[in-house]
C-alpha cells in the first residue's frame, strides 16, 4: 500500500476534503442522511408483518446508524459538504433504500457501539465493526460484508519495528474498545498500550511523538497515511483478520434476516465492487472479492 500513499492523499484529500481534524464530529454529533455514493437500484417498496422492527422503521421513515466520523476511507465527514461518506455509509445506504427510509447517521465510537445498540440510540452499527465470540455474546451481527487486516503504522523514518514483537517496550496507541486492546496484551505483552476514544487521537499522538506506534486495521491506517504522508505501514506478516458485519439488537431475528438479505444483494448487484474501488482499491491497487465468509467462521476465527 506504502507504493500509493501519494495518490491517496492528493485524490482523496483534495476532491473528498477529508483531512479530518481530531474533534471533527463535534459539530454535529447527531449526523444526518448523507446522499448515498454509491448508486442503489431503485426497487419497489417492500411490505413487512405489522410488529417487526423494519415496518416500524419504515413507518416512522426514519433508521439511526451508528457509523464512524473519522475513519476515512470507511466512514468520515467531508468538510466540504459536512455529510458523512465512506464504504460503511455505501452500505448502510443500501439497507435503508432496501427499508424504505431515511439513514440518519450518529457518531459510534469503537466503546459505544455496543451499548448504543443495547440502549436503543442506533437501529445498526455500520461502524469499521469487528466480529468476534465475545461481541456476540452481547448482540447479533449481520453475515461480514468486509475482511481487513491488522496492521501497525509508524513514522517513516523510525525502522526499530518490523513486527508486533517489536512494540514490547514501545508506546502504542489503539481505540478502547476495539479488538487491539486484547491483541496488543497477547502478542506484545509488554507494549506500553494508550487506549483513546477515537483513532483521530492515536493519529495526533504518533504525530507529536507521544506514541512510537499505531495499530489497527489496515484501512484504517491507512486513512491516517492519507492525511499524513511521514507514515507508513510496516511490512510483514498480518497482525488478524478481522471480518466486519452490522451490528444489530440481539435477539431480534427478523431484522438480521432482512439485514444479511440486503448486504447480499449490495454484494450480488455489483455495487460492493464500485464502493470498494472508489474508496479503496483505485487508490491501493489491491483487488478483493465480496467476503464469502459465513458469520459462523468469523465468530470461530476469535476464538
Amino acid at each position: 500500500m506504502q507504493g500509493t500513499t501519494w495518490r491517496w492523499i492528493t485524490i482523496l484529500a483534495l476532491a473528498l476534503g477529508v483531512l479530518v481534524a481530531a474533534g471533527c464530529g463535534d459539530d454535529d454529533d447527531e449526523g444526518g442522511g448523507s446522499a448515498a455514493t454509491t448508486t442503489t437500484p431503485a426497487a419497489e417498496k417492500q411490505t413487512f408483518a405489522a410488529g417487526t422492527t423494519m415496518a416500524k422503521l419504515q413507518e416512522a421513515g426514519e433508521i439511526t446508524m451508528g457509523v464512524k466520523f473519522e475513519v476515512a476511507p470507511f466512514g468520515f465527514k467531508n468538510v466540504q459538504t459536512g455529510e458523512v461518506e465512506g464504504f460503511d455509509i455505501d452500505v448502510a445506504n443500501a439497507i435503508a433504500a432496501d427499508l424504505g427510509a431515511k439513514p440518519k447517521f450518529i457518531e459510534a465510537l469503537s466503546d459505544n457501539r455496543i451499548p448504543f445498540l443495547k440502549d436503543g440510540t442506533a437501529d445498526l452499527i455500520l461502524s469499521t465493526m469487528t466480529i468476534n465470540a465475545e461481541r456476540d455474546e452481547e448482540i447479533d451481527f449481520s453475515e461480514p460484508y468486509f475482511i481487513a487486516r491488522g496492521r501497525i503504522l509508524v513514522k517513516k523514518s523510525d525502522n526499530s519495528i518490523k513486527g508486533v514483537k517489536d512494540l514490547n517496550g514501545k508506546r502504542v496507541c489503539t481505540a478502547l474498545g476495539s479488538t487491539y486492546e486484547d491483541t496488543l496484551k497477547k502478542q506484545a505483552p509488554q507494549a506500553k498500550t494508550t487506549l483513546v476514544d477515537g483513532y483521530s487521537e492515536c493519529l495526533e499522538a504518533i504525530q507529536n511523538g507521544s506514541v512510537d506506534a499505531v495499530s489497527t486495521d489496515d484501512v484504517i491506517l491507512t486513512g491516517m497515511i492519507i492525511q499524513d504522508d511521514t507514515l507508513k505501514l510496516v511490512e510483514g506478516e498480518e497482525l488478524t483478520t478481522e471480518p466486519y458485519g452490522v451490528g444489530i439488537k440481539d435477539g431480534d431475528a427478523e431484522f438480521k434476516k432482512f439485514v444479511d438479505e440486503s448486504i447480499q444483494k449490495f454484494k450480488d448487484d455489483g455495487r460492493w465492487a464500485k464502493s470498494y474501488e472508489k474508496w479503496v482499491g483505485q487508490y491501493t491497487d489491491e483487488e478483493q472479492e465480496p467476503p464469502t465468509m459465513t458469520l459462523q467462521e468469523a465468530i470461530d476465527l476469535s476464538k
